[in-house]
Parts: structure tokens; sequence; C-alpha cells
């Protein structure tokens, strides 16, 4: 007998006997929902027992899988195949296993990998599929209870609910029930099996594993969840607060929360969820948007003094949760871009990346100084000391003019600022590196402008729409950031346009 668990459900799955008959290794086997199941499935007996189930009750069922749930577990084992070659950057082999993409979560301040390897479900760009069956849950009806713990909603995992801790001797509770119109995501910084997608807070910089590592962080276990329609348009909201391991949210007694004039309960997680939408779509023209609040319900607020001040903003009534291509998710330690399917279809892909680097070293740009010939390195090299150091191109940041690596003009005592030999301007002298992450591009133009003081180099039109977008930082600063390493920009401007001494790139 052969056991195994499934500790998301708290459920167990044993091998109670086979019959003689043959079965591949990949053979499909069917969970069942309910409270202890015994399961028959193509000469495989398995018994299905839901641990805390089985000691309430005591009793077990039995019944046949039928042709549409054996139908149902080979749509969910398509998906899990397709979003494993899809995270491979492989193309499905068949039509049949081509899911519909609704959009993309991508992490910023991560250069299109994590330092330390993308693993499961933390990674810096997370896919969202629509489900073989719907997940979504919608708010049905309200009770009232001295405690949550006393609320049959609240102890019953089987329903999804909102507790509101109203006082000591009040908690209004919203149940929640399945919407098989929707498909639900969550996000936060909990391993546990009800988040998607794992999110840490971004440490800025060229990172290392070690520099990932934070003594505390600001990020909640269960942030947000996003709910997409399953039908066109395809409709994505944000809603603050994700629902734990027993289908609950809680909101304390000190949390914020209020009654909306329908007599229903709002409220707004500790350090809150942000949400930006750009002006003008994510493209060439875009501009940035204004900072907003989204609460439980998915109303937005304009922003709290700081991020955990009590007194919630003001409504903004013409205002929506609706996620727009280009849209930035604040979870107060980390900030999360939003690309639709649509949006994704005019972003630039890695391949095309790849072959403006390419185009670069093709035409040899050569070091004033050292006459040596430049060379972008790749991706799996951008991150690593290499050896050919007097290739890897330096820019100065005061003036823009492109070098090799060399000692020229170095001054002592000055934090390591160079004056440019070709035109004596004193400035901070670093190493450039093409910016790999396609998403946070809003046009396919060539990579002509550098982010200061990092090197990170991009398009003129992406650099200059990241320079004025005031990235949330702590529990109330903003200042524009880097997308590709989260360093906060500096100078006038943010960015310099790079001058190669073969005019590559003017």
């Amino acid at each position: 007998m052969q056991g195994a668990w499934y500790h998301g459900q708290q459920q167990c799955w044993v091998l109670m006997e086979e019959t003689s008959t043959q079965h591949s290794e990949d053979e499909d086997t069917i969970p069942y929902s309910g409270p202890g199941e015994h399961l028959e499935y193509s000469g495989t007996v398995l018994w299905h027992v839901d641990v805390e189930e089985e000691r309430r009750w005591g009793e077990m069922h039995t019944r046949q899988i039928s042709d549409s749930e054996r139908c149902e577990a080979k749509k969910l084992k398509t998906e899990a195949q397709y979003m494993s070659t899809e995270e491979n950057g492989e193309v499905p082999s068949s039509p049949e296993k081509a899911l519909l993409k609704y959009g993309e979560l991508v992490v910023l301040g991560y250069n299109g990998s994590l330092p330390y390897g993308e693993k499961g479900r933390r990674k810096t760009r997370f896919t969202l599929f629509k489900r073989a069956a719907a997940n979504g849950v919608k708010p049905s009806t309200h009770h009232i209870a001295k405690t949550p713990q006393a609320s049959k909603i609240v102890a019953d995992k089987s329903h999804h609910s909102v507790s509101y801790t109203l006082s000591r001797n009040q908690t209004v509770v919203v149940e929640y029930v399945r919407d098989e119109d929707t498909d639900m995501f969550q996000i936060g910084r909990s391993t546990e099996p009800p988040i998607d997608f794992v999110v840490i807070d971004t440490v800025p910089g060229n990172k290392t594993a070690e520099d990932c590592k934070v003594q505390q962080s600001t990020i909640s276990r269960f942030a947000c969840r996003i709910v997409v329609e399953r039908n066109p348009t395809h409709t994505a909201r944000i809603y603050a607060a994700g629902f734990d391991s027993s289908n609950n949210i809680f909101l304390g007694e000190r949390a914020t929360k209020w009654k909306r004039p329908d007599s229903s309960m709002d409220g707004l997680t500790t350090n809150g969820v942000l949400i930006m939408h750009p002006t003008g779509g994510f493209g060439q023209e875009c501009k940035a948007g204004v900072w907003r609040e989204v609460s439980v319900c998915g109303g937005i607020y304009s922003l709290r003094e700081t991020r955990p001040n009590p007194q919630r903003g003001k409504l903004i009534d013409d205002e929506s949760n609706v996620l727009h291509d280009g849209t930035l998710i604040d979870l107060c330690g980390a900030t999360l871009l939003w690309r639709s399917s649509a949006g994704l279809q005019k972003t630039p892909t890695h391949k095309h990346i790849e072959e403006l680097r390419k185009e670069i070293n093709a035409a040899r740009p050569q070091c004033p100084v050292g006459l040596n010939t430049l060379a972008f390195p790749t991706r799996s090299r951008a991150t690593k000391v290499t050896e050919e150091k007097e290739r890897q191109p330096y820019v100065y940041l005061n003036c823009g003019h492109v070098h090799g690596h060399h000692l020229w003009g170095q001054k002592e005592n000055e934090n390591g600022d160079r004056e440019c030999p070709m035109c004596r301007t004193v400035g901070p002298y670093v190493p450039l590196y093409m910016g790999n992450e396609p998403a946070f591009y809003v046009d396919c133009g060539p990579p002509t402008h550098a982010f200061c003081p990092c090197g990170h180099v991009c398009s003129e039109q992406t650099a200059r729409y990241w320079a004025q977008v005031p990235l949330p930082h702590g529990v109330h600063a903003f200042h524009a950031a880097c997308p590709f390493c989260a360093t906060q920009l500096t100078g006038e401007q943010g960015f310099i346009k790079l001058i190669f001494q073969n005019d590559i790139g003017t």
C-alpha cells in the first residue's frame, strides 16, 4: 500500500490495490472533493481520504468516476503540461494544448530572471491561463457572529468568506459562493497552496541570491487576488487581500473597514494594495497615471497619508479596479506590471532584443582610448564577471560617451568618478547591460539610451516612460527607478543617450 499527501487540501490519496490491467506511468487519476471517497478508475482502486473529514464522520462513500470527470482531468493535465512548456520557452506542439492566455504579471527589478533561479511559483513572470474549471468566487450573503470562529461559514473550509471584526463581540462574515464565469488567481508572500504567484521583497541593484534575503518583509502573505472573466472580453479585476488555506480573509479589529451605502462591508489591508493605470495606453505615447488604493471589494480610493494609516482615502467613483495593459500593482515591497494578452502581441520578444544586441556587436563599436572592439554580453554572461573585461562597454553617465574598460581619467577619492577623455566631463563611469525583460518595453525601438546610474540599456521611449513613473518606496515615499533592477534613478532626466565613437545608435 502506498500513500501520498497533498498538503494544500489536507487530503490523502492511498493506493489500495491495482488490478492486472497494465497502466502507463502518466495515467490520469481523478481527485474528488467529497469527504472520503472510494474511487475506481481504469482498473486502479484509490481511497481518497480527507483526513479532517474522516476523523469527524468516520465513514467513507463509494462511487464510479463519470466520463465527464475523466475528460475534466485530462484538461487539467493538459493545462499543467502546457504551462510547463510555456515556462521553459517552448511552443506547444499540438493546437489542442494551446490554452487561452489572459495576460502576464512581471515583477519589476529583475532583468528577466531571479538570481537564484526560477523555481515553481516563485519567479519573475507569472502567466495567467484560462483554467480548465472555473474557481472564481463572488460575495453572497452576510451574517453577524460574535466571533469568526463561531461562524459555521468560517469553520467550513469548503466555503469562502471574508470576516470583518467590528469589536470583540461583533463580526460581520460575508459568504462567497462559486462563480462559474470567472477564474481567480492569488498573489502573496506565502508559499501555501492557495497562492498562485509567490512574491518576495525586491532588493534594488544587480542582485545575487544572498542580496535577496530580507530581515522582515512588508508584503502580505495573502496580498491580493485577480479575478478574470472566462468569456470575452476576459476582463481582469484586482482586489486587495487573498483567501488563506481555510478559504478565509480576516480583517482584524484594527484594520481599516467600513459599511458602504448599500450596507455591505469593505476594507483595506494593513499596508494596502496600490495600482496605477498608464494614460494613453502602454505604448510610445503613454504617460504615468495616478496611484490609487484598491479595497477588498475592489473599490478605488485615493492614497492614505501613509500605507498603514487607519484613515482611508476618498472614494474615486469614475475609476475602477479593471486592469489595463501596463497597469502597475504595488504590494509594499514589490511592484508588478500587468501585461494583457493583446498588449504582449505588440511587445518585443527575447529574440528581438537578442537580435538588437547582435546588431550592435556586429557593427564592431570601438573604445576611443584603447581602440579595442566592444561587445554587449549575452544574457547568461551579463551578471557574471567575465575575463573579457576590455570588451565590456562602459558609459560616462554625465555625457553618454561609450568606452571600454580603462583607467584613463580616474579620480582619487571621488567615489569612482572619471573624467571623459572625449569631452572632459567628470562623472560616474559604469558598465552597460541590455535590458532583457521584454514586458518593460513600450516600443520595439533600438537600444539607444541607458538608465542612470545602473547602466541598463533600452529604447528611448522606454527610458522616457519609466523615468517619469514614481514607484512606491517604503510606506510613504515615491521615486523613479530602473524597471530592470529597481535602482533609484539619478541625474536630471534619469537616463542618458549613448554616444558611440562610430555613431552607433545616434
